[in-house]
């Protein structure tokens, strides 16, 4: 069974995920809030953040975070990378 037949936001608006405007003040912060909040009760939470880790800039709310968190925690993981091979040099 593929790991999106298993999500709760199959039976949310599609829209709730993408909200329109800026993720951190007004309507949009709301709406990504509730979209979060929906994710985090999510069976496939961590799956849906891994595809979206995976599959680079996806716009929306995957796996409880924006574009912009996913971005920090790709360039995280890069610096991490960088830092355990440097050390094992």
């Amino acid at each position: 069974m593929d790991w999106r037949e298993r999500s709760l936001c199959r039976y949310e608006a599609p829209d709730l995920f993408f909200p329109i405007g800026t993720h951190d003040r007004g309507p949009a912060l709301l709406q990504t809030d509730e979209a979060k909040a929906v994710c985090r009760r999510c069976p496939v939470m961590g799956r849906c953040l891994d595809w979206a880790l995976e599959s680079g800039p996806v716009e929306g709310v995957w796996g409880a975070t924006t574009e912009a968190e996913r971005r920090a925690l790709r360039r995280r993981a890069a610096r991490m990378t960088g830092t355990r091979t440097m050390s094992a040099a």
